[in-house]
């Protein structure tokens, strides 16, 4: 079987195959195509103006089931929609409501050096909380540059409100719960990420340091680093082969048992 990726299952799960082949030879319209567009862009608005304001957890279930139904549609499985959202969608709200209930980016960390470890992934895999801080400043710099402008399409994987942002206007030393999702989903599927966030550890240095040098200096220039999530990558990363070597050797219930006991120890209950 091919493997579950790791934040796939957490929240969004991978869509079931229907069993019937797209039809590639169908193109739409231009008018159909702009259309889809339109309404693509009208759903991001919507579910970041949900990530936004969150003011209880039902408003926190009503942005994670959102968010859960824009990446996978109807074709979840059963126990995501249930357990599953439920803690995320508490973990969000106490991250949106009360800055010390934020998820530690140790946390974060740990989760995902467990993950590489169990899978026996290359340890060039495994990150240290300075690089998980520095790759989020970095994501939330591109996501705000690009949200702002229009010769980006707004996406759901560009949304800024899903960050915990401090009075400074940087990222804070916690994540929220979607947040944090989405870091691991960039850890699992782009380590060319992971590779720029450790170099400018190693220069000492923070994307939006850099994003307002550039500002004050008037240059214009593309954004620090870009969001890879709406597009398609055909850059190697270690952690799918030795995803697929796991799922192989131990099989597919012992691959969800440890994504499970990794969502357990990433969203504790109380």
């Amino acid at each position: 079987m091919i493997a579950i990726p790791l934040v796939m299952l957490f929240l969004f799960c991978s869509p079931q195959q229907s069993g019937k082949p797209p039809d590639l030879t169908s193109q739409p319209s231009p008018e159909q195509a702009k259309e889809q567009y339109e309404a693509n862009r009208q759903v991001s608005i919507h579910i970041n103006e949900l990530a936004g304001n969150i003011h209880s957890e039902a408003e926190a279930r009503v942005f994670v089931d959102a968010v859960a139904e824009h990446v996978a549609g109807q074709q979840l499985l059963w126990w995501a929609t249930t357990s599953i959202r439920h803690r995320v969608a508490h973990a969000e709200y106490d991250a949106a409501s009360d800055p010390s209930r934020l998820i530690p980016e140790q946390r974060i960390v740990n989760v995902w050096n467990e993950y590489v470890r169990e899978l026996d992934a290359p340890e060039e895999m495994l990150v240290t909380v300075a690089e998980m801080h520095n790759l989020r400043d970095a994501l939330y710099t591109s996501n705000q540059y690009m949200w702002k402008n229009k010769r980006f399409p707004l996406s759901l994987w560009i949304m800024p409100n899903v960050y915990a942002v401090g009075s400074d206007g940087k990222v804070a030393s916690g994540c929220r719960a979607v947040e944090a999702l989405r870091i691991l989903y960039d850890l699992s599927r782009f380590f060319q990420d992971l590779q720029s966030a450790r170099e400018r550890v190693r220069k000492g240095v923070l994307a939006s340091d850099l994003a307002r040098q550039r500002r004050q200096d008037a240059t214009p220039r593309p954004p620090i680093a870009k969001s890879h999530l709406w597009t398609v990558s055909a850059d190697p990363n270690p952690v799918r082969a030795a995803e697929y070597r796991y799922a192989q050797a131990h099989g597919g219930d012992d691959y969800q048992r440890l994504l499970e006991r990794l969502y357990q120890e990433l969203f504790p209950t109380d």
